[in-house]
């Protein structure tokens, strides 16, 4: 291994470290630096394996979690009879904007309880605001995620 891979290497374990102390899995948060810092199109769940010195069940169990959120995906790979998993392009947008439900799950939660307590109660002025915010940010949030895009296509015409 030469000089910047274990650089990398080093860049992605700081990283999981990071998201493991913010609540991610441990494991998890390997898998998804090790893809993100990886200088390999993609990876087999044997690569991580010994990338990570994990099991292979560790890979699964963190692939399983990763792919639904958007931030991995399966890759194609003519002629293998492996899954390939690589980083998704665009993997930010992509878990941001996968927030947007969680924004419109808060919402509709604090207008059901607006609609059962009545607005100028004291449940009801709490959950108005409940509702203004999570409404301003669904909104906000969906325009950031445009803005970004638009920027990056602009300075990544390729991409």
């Amino acid at each position: 291994m030469d000089e910047k891979d274990v650089r990398l290497r080093e860049a992605a374990e700081k990283l999981a470290l990071t998201l493991a102390q913010g609540g991610m899995q441990k494991t998890t948060a390997r898998v998804m630096t090790a893809l993100l810092f990886s200088q390999d199109d993609t990876m087999t769940a044997s690569d991580l394996c010994e990338v990570l010195q994990i099991s292979s069940g560790a890979v699964s169990g963190a692939v399983k979690q990763l792919i639904p959120t958007g931030i991995i995906e399966r890759a194609p790979a003519p002629g293998s009879r492996r899954d390939h998993y690589r980083f998704r392009e665009h993997a930010w947008a992509t878990l941001m904007g996968s927030q947007n439900v969680l924004l419109a799950t808060m919402g509709d939660a604090a207008a059901e309880g607006i609609k059962a307590a009545g607005r100028e109660s004291t449940a009801g002025r709490r959950l108005d605001e409940m509702e203004d915010f999570y409404a301003f940010m669904q909104r906000e949030m969906a325009a950031l995620i445009d803005t970004w895009q638009e920027r990056y296509d602009a300075r990544h015409p390729s991409a």
